[in-house]
């Protein structure tokens, strides 16, 4: 199982809801089994684990793809399907 973190502010901005959205129609469309985890980008455990410096972020299994950047759902695949 793949675990996918969306790690933004809260309440979400229009950049943390569309790489959230981006994810779930990338799982969707792979199939892969997943689990898609939304957290808040100054909680403690955020900083300490990962201290990011922009947000949105995209983490896969514990290692930061993206900062700041909303990456569209064929790309998301990709990484996916790696």
């Amino acid at each position: 199982m793949i675990v996918i973190e969306v790690i933004g502010l809260e309440p979400p901005c229009d950049k943390c809801n569309e790489l959230l959205h981006n994810v779930k129609q990338a799982v969707k469309l792979t199939g892969i089994e997943t689990r898609v985890e939304k957290k808040w980008t100054l909680s403690p455990e955020i900083l300490e684990q990962y201290g990011l410096l922009l947000s949105p972020a995209l983490v896969l299994d514990g290692v930061v793809i993206a900062q700041g950047k909303v990456y569209r759902t064929d790309r998301i695949i990709g990484l996916l399907q790696g």
